[in-house]
């Protein structure tokens, strides 16, 4: 990669299968993009499902990325990565073996049917709070002059957001 780099932020579940290795897979299909390159890596945690029916608790965590794709196209890799790995879009906010989604993408704010930027839940999400300030806890989210530590301290501690295992879990080599 050599123009028009940005860094871009994701968020990373699942809760169906073979959790950790639905993670793993799902960047390790995201990274055969050769416009697209690893910059950091959250711990993982484990956590309730939020909304939607009763199901089993997700793994989440949050990774940066370097990219020349402009928003629209990364969300469409990542699209395919989920379609890849059989991803089955029955029901709003059910169980899913693999869900990743575009958070915050170099200060970018859209706002269109396809494409919401930061991501519209972002600071009401602990599961995605927690990872993404293993990473950027400096990070700005645009439209409200906060960063993501300042929203994470506004919130009161989550129990169930529980460390299950720390940011070596994926290597690229």
């Amino acid at each position: 990669m050599h123009n028009k780099i940005k860094i871009a932020y994701l968020g990373l579940g699942s809760n169906l299968g073979e959790r950790l290795n639905n993670l793993k897979r799902s960047i390790s299909l995201l990274f055969i993009n050769p416009q697209i390159e690893l910059a950091a890596c959250s711990n993982i945690y484990e956590t309730a499902p939020v909304g939607g029916p009763e199901q089993d608790p997700f793994l989440n965590a949050c990774i940066s990325i370097y990219t020349e794709l402009p928003p629209v196209s990364l969300l469409r890799e990542m699209h395919n990565v989920e379609n890849a790995m059989k991803r089955i879009r029955e029901e709003r906010w059910g169980p899913r073996i693999i869900d990743l989604d575009l958070l915050v993408y170099d200060g970018t704010i859209v706002n269109t049917p396809f494409l919401q930027l930061p991501h519209p839940r972002i600071t009401k999400r602990d599961f995605v709070l927690v990872p993404l300030a293993n990473i950027a806890s400096d990070l700005i989210i645009s439209g409200t002059d906060q960063t993501v530590g300042q929203v994470l301290a506004k919130r009161a501690d989550n129990p169930d957001v529980k460390l299950y295992c720390s940011q070596d879990w994926f290597k690229t080599s």
